[in-house]
């Protein structure tokens, strides 16, 4: 084949292989995401945790969640850790948004992100290492679904993918290369597109 044009990392993250925390492991990403919770301002009393797949990447794995809160905000977030016979150097970061779901009808897909690294490619340009999180907001979600991050411009390519966990995925892709930017696509067990969601208002 000849050589790529465009070469951009795709699939560079590890697949889910934990699915959704539990028992004693949720605890402790329950209470790493609680004390960084704290260290925010106006945040109120943090509701049940919704914890999302891990994915892994560089090194680390990315362990994301989302929360609401008694002052109306949502909490969004992740515990990451370095694996090995014990997790260890676990970090924490949150953050909060007045922007939910119920607030936008017009949405897809309930999605947050964080950028978590970066990938220097041809030259000066750098592409953001992004970890996407979300949840397709359809009413009757057809089973075997599965989430993609797809970074378009002039060529649109799928650069991640992650099978749905109870109605959850979590995804690790390069964004904002070159003006390309990601959007993230739910399809069925068909591979028909059943929800797309940029992670970019009109106006961005």
């Amino acid at each position: 084949m000849p050589p790529d044009s465009r070469p951009i990392p795709r699939f560079a993250a590890d697949l889910p292989r934990e699915g959704l925390p539990s028992g004693d492991w949720e605890e402790r990403l329950r209470d790493e995401l609680l004390d960084a919770a704290a260290r925010l301002d106006d945040v109120g009393e943090v509701g049940e945790i919704t914890w999302f797949p891990e994915r892994g990447w560089a090194g680390r794995c990315f362990v994301p969640a989302t929360a609401r809160t008694s002052t109306g905000l949502e909490l969004f977030g992740y515990v990451s850790y370095r694996p090995g016979e014990e997790p260890h150097d676990v970090i924490a970061l949150a953050d909060v948004t007045e922007e939910t779901a119920e607030a936008h009808p017009e949405w897809k897909v309930d999605l947050c992100d964080e950028v978590v690294g970066s990938w220097r490619g041809e030259g000066d340009a750098r592409a953001q290492m992004t970890l996407v999180w979300g949840t397709p907001l359809i009413p009757t979600l057809p089973p075997g679904s599965i989430a993609t991050a797809e970074l378009g411009g002039r060529v649109t390519v799928t650069v991640d993918q992650c099978p749905l966990y109870d109605g959850r995925f979590t995804l690790l892709a390069p964004d904002d290369y070159r003006g390309d930017t990601l959007s993230v696509s739910i399809w069925d067990a068909r591979a028909r597109e059943v929800a797309r969601e940029s992670l970019y208002d009109e106006e961005g």
